[in-house]
């Protein structure tokens, strides 16, 4: 597995955590997969998303609910 990172920065998608390296907030992973979509469709959806990047928005979701 690649060291991928949860970012946030205040001048991408107004400081909400992203996957490093994407426009794609952790909000928007984590509500598509509550809605039944799948790792894969989620791949195919964002072609510059990885798999790394969906577990480390996952794992960042569990944390921040700790």
């Amino acid at each position: 597995m690649t060291d991928v990172q949860i970012t946030s920065d205040p001048a991408v998608m107004m400081g909400r955590p992203v996957v490093d390296g994407t426009r794609i907030t952790v909000d928007h992973i984590l509500e598509e997969l509550a809605a039944g979509v799948t790792i894969d469709q989620l791949l195919r959806a964002h072609p510059r998303l990885t798999r790394d990047g969906i577990l480390a928005a996952i794992r960042f979701g569990n944390e921040e609910q700790l």
